[in-house]
């Protein structure tokens, strides 16, 4: 499973870092991002900066989803 951020909805809250800080990262413009490891998919975001969901953190990634206030992550099943 893979999962990106619509940096257009993104509010800034952060609360995907809290509860996912393996998947999700805030960088200084104030938005979130996925990653993988140490990359962070943020040129380009959105849609096209997917990242695979590590396992062990599909549900902390599903609970990132259901708590973000801007409901801009989107998990896809391949």
């Amino acid at each position: 499973m893979k999962v990106w951020i619509d940096q257009d909805l993104c509010t800034g809250d952060g609360l995907c870092e809290e509860i996912a800080p393996e998947v999700f990262a805030m960088l200084d413009d104030g938005l979130a991002y996925v990653k993988e490891g140490d990359k962070i998919f943020s040129d380009p975001g959105g849609p096209e900066g997917l990242a695979v969901i590590p396992d062990g953190l599909l549900e902390a990634t599903i609970e990132s989803a259901e708590e973000c206030p801007g409901e801009c992550i989107y998990i896809e099943v391949e």
